[in-house]
């Protein structure tokens, strides 16, 4: 199994949709182990965003992920980070295939409405940047053997 990091970004918990997010993760078959809702600091949001600093569109990442709370989930499944990337469609919701979250959802990439970790290794270290090993839990879905060969 493997994990991954999600942020419901501040456009999503402002338009109210939260709910229809996780749904979407869930009705994939991801399973949640660790979910918080916070307010980014902007010592966190640099960290998050590092790889972006010197960018001319940083500063402007970093006020958008500190303007209002988001909802930060630990997501587990098979292949999870491919599964959750293919879910919320291309970073240009105009770009992204009909069905997944983004182009269902959002209009502009600047408010695309979650983030999802890239790869494995920015996978491990985004879920160090939000969640402590005592917040990601480790349990058994009854419906797994109904999700995964």
């Amino acid at each position: 199994m493997e994990r991954t990091l999600v942020i419901i970004k501040p456009d999503g918990v402002q338009r109210g949709l939260i709910g229809e997010i996780i749904a979407r993760l869930e009705r994939r078959g991801l399973k949640i182990v660790g979910m918080k809702m916070m307010q980014i600091s902007t010592e966190l949001a640099s960290r998050h965003y590092a790889v972006h600093k010197g960018k001319p569109f940083y500063e402007g990442l970093v006020d958008y992920i500190t303007s209002s709370p988001v909802v930060v989930m630990a997501i587990e499944g098979k292949r999870a980070i491919e599964v959750l990337r293919s879910t919320m469609g291309a970073t240009n919701p105009v770009q992204a295939t009909p069905g997944t979250i983004r182009a269902d959802l959002a209009v502009e990439i600047g408010r695309n409405l979650v983030h999802g970790s890239d790869g494995p290794e920015t996978a491990a270290f985004e879920l160090g940047l939000f969640f402590s090993s005592d917040e990601i839990l480790s349990w058994d879905r009854a419906t797994e053997r109904w999700i995964s060969e």
